[in-house]
C-alpha cells in the first residue's frame, strides 16, 4: 500500500492543462526587417516606417524615433 502511495506520487507532477497548455505563435519578419515585441503588441519595424516620436521602446532594437520615422541607431 505504501509502495503505491509512492509510485503514485511520482507521475503526479504534471497536470494536463500546463501540458496542453499553448505556446505562443512565433512572429517572423522578412528579411530586412527587425522583430519587435513591444508594450502594444508584435510590430516588424524598418527604418523609414512610421514611429511613436520620442518612444524609447525602439531603442532595445536598435532604432530611434526623433522625428516621427524610425532612424537605425
Amino acid at each position: 500500500m505504501l509502495a503505491v502511495a509512492i509510485l503514485g506520487g511520482i507521475g503526479g507532477g504534471a497536470t494536463p492543462a500546463a501540458i496542453a497548455a499553448p505556446l505562443a505563435p512565433a512572429s517572423h519578419c522578412s528579411a530586412g526587417w527587425v522583430s519587435a515585441n513591444l508594450s502594444w503588441g508584435h510590430k516588424c519595424l524598418r527604418a523609414g516606417q512610421f514611429c511613436k516620436r520620442g518612444d524609447r521602446e525602439y531603442a532595445k532594437f536598435g532604432f530611434s524615433c526623433p522625428s516621427g520615422r524610425l532612424v537605425r541607431r
